[in-house]
C-alpha cells in the first residue's frame, strides 16, 4: 500500500512526466493558436461579393437544367457498385499478396475462390449490358 502510495504523491516523477508532454503540449498550442489567427484573418481580409453564379448549385460542371429530385438512370447505379465491387477486391488483394507466404495454399485457394466470384459477377453485369452507354 505504501509502494503505491509513493508513485501517487511522488513529485519528482511527476515533474518528469510533465517535463516529457510539455514539447507537445506547447505543439498543440502553437497549432491551435495558429490555426485561429488563420481562420479569424482570412475572415477579416476576404472579399464578400456573392451573385447569383456563386449561390447556385454546383451539378457536374454544366449549369443545373432541372429540378434536383430527378431521378437518375439506374446505369449510374451499377456504375457505382461495380466501383465499389473491385475498390473493395484491391482492398482484399493486398494483405492476402502480404501474407501469402503465411497462407500458404488455403490463403492461395481462398483469394483464387474470392476472384472467381467477383469474375462471375463481372460478367454477369457485362452480359446484361450494364456497361453499355446509349
Amino acid at each position: 500500500m505504501q509502494h503505491i502510495k509513493c508513485l501517487l504523491y511522488d513529485g519528482a516523477n511527476m515533474e518528469a512526466l510533465l517535463k516529457d508532454y510539455l514539447p507537445i503540449l506547447m505543439f498543440l498550442g502553437v497549432a491551435l493558436g495558429l490555426a485561429s489567427v488563420l481562420v479569424i484573418a482570412s475572415y477579416i481580409l476576404s472579399k464578400r461579393k456573392p451573385d447569383a453564379e456563386k449561390l447556385s448549385a454546383y451539378e457536374c460542371g454544366f449549369a443545373p437544367f432541372e429540378d434536383s429530385r430527378t431521378q437518375f438512370d439506374v446505369r449510374f447505379y451499377l456504375v457505382t457498385i461495380l466501383f465499389i465491387i473491385f475498390d473493395l477486391e484491391v482492398a482484399f488483394l493486398f494483405p492476402w499478396a502480404i501474407t501469402l507466404n503465411e497462407t500458404g495454399i488455403v490463403g492461395f485457394l481462398a483469394a483464387f475462390i474470392f476472384l472467381a466470384i467477383l469474375t462471375i459477377g463481372f460478367i454477369y453485369e457485362w452480359k446484361k449490358g450494364a456497361l453499355e452507354w446509349e
